[in-house]
């Protein structure tokens, strides 16, 4: 965050743009006459494409439809006619990944009251009355596996800052929360604090500029999620300190992979969103058939960086542009 994300919205214009992107949507009417909808939370965004193609691949598996839908900028207020557009339509069990921590408490409420089982994924409402269950990565252990790993790429030394999408959301606000706790135990590091780019990579990348600026002898940076960290690398090309700046960004895009590869960027943190949406349907199946689900489920996490990015045990990791 994904919390945290914007889109690629010229290529997006409208649900059925979904299947293009995705290369997963699934147009065959399935058994057993459940339908799923999953909710991202953003679309065009690969953490959220590789999610579906895991949600799509469990759903097959389990014989129920699955629509996939999302708003085309991470905001709150976009999401919110998307959510109740969805609980007009009466879906048995809804995926969603909310786009703020309070804000979609009430369109998730709306949706638990016509029945849905509701599955939060990736992100969270604080609010735990609504869902049956919440699958995401430990993101706060992954913003300190973030620190730790910026800080041997820094050699322990040097000033450090963060970039992120906005206050609110829960998975880039237990990012920071974990690479703020894990940074304060490298004296030799100073940390400058986080800056929000709205989710916009040009504001990230503007935000760099402007932070070597105060500081050129800034050594590293932070990026909460994944354009946040595409921004930045431009902003790192664009200032000539390719190889200089070191980056450590959440998520493994196409497109960061491509500048961990140049090295505008030393480090990613990857997810595992396609385990986190065939868990998604499993969990929500389960609670259809009125099985007992976990409160919550954690995912993994693991340090990408140009030294292993091509190792089986690690490529598996990285995110699809298509199912």
């Amino acid at each position: 965050m994904k919390m945290r994300r914007t889109t690629y919205a010229a290529a997006v214009t409208a649900l059925s743009a979904i299947a293009a992107i995705t290369g997963c949507s699934d147009d065959s009417d399935s058994g057993g006459g459940r339908k799923i909808t999953f909710i991202q939370g953003v679309k065009g965004d690969e953490f959220y494409i590789s999610m579906a193609c895991g949600a799509q691949d469990k759903a097959k598996e389990l014989g129920v439809k699955l629509d996939v839908t999302g708003a085309d900028k991470w905001d709150a207020s976009l999401q919110t006619p998307v959510v109740n557009a969805v609980a007009a339509k009466g879906p048995d069990a809804v995926l969603i990944a909310p786009t703020d921590t309070a804000a979609l408490r009430q369109p998730e409420q709306q949706l638990k009251s016509r029945g849905a089982k509701v599955i939060e994924v990736d992100t969270k409402l604080d609010d735990d009355s609504i869902r049956e269950t919440s699958i995401s990565s430990d993101n706060e252990q992954g913003g300190a596996l973030a620190a730790r790993t910026l800080a041997q790429l820094m050699g322990d030394k040097g000033k450090v800052s963060a970039i992120s999408v906005k206050p609110g959301i829960s998975t880039t606000d237990a990012r920071l929360k974990g690479f703020e706790t894990e940074i304060k135990k490298h004296p030799g590091i100073t940390y400058l604090g986080v800056q929000y780019n709205d989710d916009d990579p040009a504001k990230a990348a503007s935000i760099v500029s402007s932070t070597l600026a105060a500081n050129p002898d800034l050594g590293g940076i932070f990026a909460a999620n994944v354009f946040s960290g595409e921004g930045a690398a431009t902003g790192i090309e664009q200032t000539n300190k390719t190889g200089q700046l070191k980056l450590v960004a959440f998520d493994a895009t196409p497109k960061q992979v491509e500048a961990l590869r140049r090295g505008s960027i030393q480090g990613l943190i990857a997810q595992k969103p396609y385990d986190i949406g065939a868990k998604g349907v499993e969990q929500a199946v389960a609670a259809l058939d009125k099985k007992q689900v976990p409160k919550s489920i954690a995912t993994d996490l693991v340090a990408v960086t140009k030294d292993n990015v091509d190792q089986p045990d690690v490529s598996k990791y990285l995110y699809k542009g298509a199912c």
